[in-house]
Formats: structure tokens, C-alpha cells, sequence
């Protein structure tokens, strides 16, 4: 399956602060954290967008790397409006974005069969994934038709993900049945991928 209306975009631009060095190329496995991303969701999508200031290589046709539409870093609500930037500026039809964080290596690709089901209603511009009380905010399907107002709160200093979506108002998919879903383990620090070795990603 590979869904026309929908292109995938994986936010790799982030700081990996609390890490200490880029986390989309850190090994878990044989596979770096962004490729593990890549192979639960390509199967998904015609193509895929990596938003990511680093000069990566990768070996994928579906690919595209593109830089943040602004600099200095500013999170991932520049990365969602670089790819919304980047459908509208190669007159691309797509109607929504779905996005993906590159440190979240075990979650399973019927997220996206969710998401998939969520861009044939009109119910919202905007959809997160939720599962027990926790919203996955980087886990998203972004209307295009949110590009002007992203754009215009972007530039009125609306950084984070969560402030911006509460202002605009979404809805939440619902995936408390974990063993379909797969595990949402995010890795942030070293800890965290030493916790990550252990888990069973079937």
C-alpha cells in the first residue's frame, strides 16, 4: 500500500541535546534510530520526507532530506511547516502531513492505518496520537490547509508543539492496545537506548 493523500515526513532537526550527539545516527541494532523509523513506515507512503540539518546519506528512492525552512533550530513546528513549504513549492497534491519522530524505534506501522482512516473524515485539521493518558505530539497528521496560520504564529514566537495544537485545537487517536500499536519508548539520553536493547520489538 502506498497512500497518495498522505506524504510521511520523519522531524530529525532537533538538538539531541540531552543526548549529546545527533540521535538519528545512533545505532540500536544494526540500524540507526532514523532507519529503524524509515523501515516500520515506508511501506506506507510514496515518499518521505527526513527534515534534518545534518548531511546525511541514505540509499532510499522515497527519500527526501530537506533543511528547516528556518534557522537556529527552533523545534519541530518549523519542521512541519518546512515539509508543508515543501508540498506547496513542487505543487505536490498531497492534503496532509504525517509526522514521525526519528528517536521512537518500536512503534508499529498500524499507526499509520489510523491516521490513514482519520484523513478521510472532515473531523479535524489536526490529530495526534494518544495512548493511555500521554498525547505523542510528533506523532501527528497535519492538515495542509494549516500552513498560513502555522507559518503566521511561527513568526509571533509559537515554539512549541503543544502550546500551538491547544490554541488550534485537534483531536487525539486512540491506541491504548499496545500490543498492536507497538511500544513508544522516545530516546533522549543514553539510558534510555541501554533500556531500548532490552525491549522486544515483536
Amino acid at each position: 500500500m502506498s497512500e497518495n493523500n498522505i506524504i510521511a515526513t520523519i522531524l530529525a532537526g532537533g538538538k539531541s541535546s540531552r543526548f549529546g550527539v545527533d540521535k538519528s545516527t545512533v545505532k540500536l541494532g544494526n540500524k540507526t534510530l532514523l532507519e529503524h523509523t524509515i523501515e516500520i513506515i515506508q511501506d506506507k507512503f510514496k515518499e518521505i520526507l527526513i527534515v534534518t540539518n545534518n548531511n546525511l546519506k541514505l540509499n532510499n528512492k522515497k527519500i527526501i532530506l530537506i533543511k528547516d525552512c528556518l534557522d537556529g533550530q527552533l523545534g519541530p513546528l518549523v519542521g512541519v511547516l518546512s515539509a508543508m513549504k515543501w508540498v506547496h513549492e513542487n505543487e505536490k497534491k498531497y492534503n496532509w502531513i504525517a509526522t514521525f519522530p526519528c528517536d521512537t524505534p518500536y512503534f508499529k506501522n498500524s499507526v499509520v492505518d489510523e491516521m490513514i482512516k482519520c484523513s478521510k473524515t472532515e473531523n479535524s485539521k489536526l490529530y495526534f496520537l494518544k495512548s493511555k493518558d500521554k498525547r505523542h505530539n510528533i506523532f501527528g497528521l497535519w492538515s495542509i490547509g494549516l500552513k498560513e496560520t502555522l507559518e503566521t504564529d511561527i513568526k509571533n514566537n509559537y515554539r512549541k508543539v503543544e502550546k500551538w495544537a491547544d490554541k488550534i485545537g485537534l483531536k487525539t487517536i486512540d491506541i491504548d492496545n499496545k500490543k498492536k500499536f507497538g511500544n513508544f519508548l522516545n530516546i533522549n539520553t543514553k539510558e534510555d537506548l541501554d533500556q531500548a536493547k532490552h525491549l522486544d520489538k515483536s
